[in-house]
């Protein structure tokens, strides 16, 4: 198919060709706008988590608390709440402290990402309507021409049935690439949500470890740091 049929097809799609290929955009916007926002969240969420059990193994609470301030990843929140909840107490109150910001956090993650799948559920039954509104317009045509004294045989519409079942064909495909899309960010969010758990439930452990008392000592001024500019 030549580029000028390709043109051909898409103005005979009327309106709901331009609602289906806007959508398309769309989607590949969002979805280059998450792989941006989420690339190496994890990596760094697992190097921070690292650094900060180490530290806080050693007893170093000061650093552990300095090196979460310096984070500029997105998770750096979870372990800031961490360090706040464990200055006032270690209690149960502490574990709902974490669990609120990992919440946040893989609210943050997910943003956007029911346009993708709005996206998924709604093209095809846009190419649809978009396919029956032709198919009416080639029987209205059909009456004109019986009307003006034609035949009025099924060449007269059957072109015009063909040419108006491109909107349903880029339907689908639009609605495939966004559901497709959809699961790749929903299965990666998934692994990242359980990396997260794991992350949060053994830094909350090793708080309550390094707060013998049922809290950690308050931070000083020469504790932390302001963060550090992303690169």
């Amino acid at each position: 198919m030549s580029f000028d049929e390709l043109l051909h097809y898409l103005r005979l799609g009327g309106f709901t060709i331009v609602v289906i290929l806007l959508s398309s955009v769309l989607a590949i916007g969002v979805a280059v706008e998450r792989v941006i926002a989420l690339w190496g969240v994890g990596a760094k969420t697992r190097e921070l988590g690292q650094l900060i059990a180490r530290h806080l193994l050693r007893g170093e609470v000061a650093a552990a608390r300095s090196a979460a301030d310096r984070s500029t990843t997105l998770s750096a929140d979870l372990f800031r709440a961490g360090f706040d909840r464990a200055t006032r107490s270690t209690g149960p109150n502490l574990d709902a402290a974490v669990e609120r910001e990992r919440v946040q956090l893989l609210l943050k993650m997910r943003r956007g990402l029911w346009i993708l799948g709005t996206i998924g559920a709604t093209a095809p039954f846009v190419g649809l309507f978009g396919t029956v509104w032709g198919i009416m317009r080639s029987f209205k045509d059909l009456g004109l021409d019986v009307e003006s004294g034609g035949t009025g045989g099924s060449a007269a519409v059957m072109s015009g049935i063909s040419e108006a079942l491109i909107a349903t064909a880029v339907g689908i495909i639009v609605a495939v690439e966004a559901v497709v899309l959809f699961n790749i960010f929903q299965a990666r969010l998934a692994r990242m949500s359980a990396e997260l758990r794991l992350i949060a439930e053994e830094f909350v452990e090793l708080l309550r470890e390094a707060a013998p008392n049922g809290k950690l000592p308050a931070p000083t001024p020469s504790d932390s740091q302001p963060p550090t500019n992303p690169s």
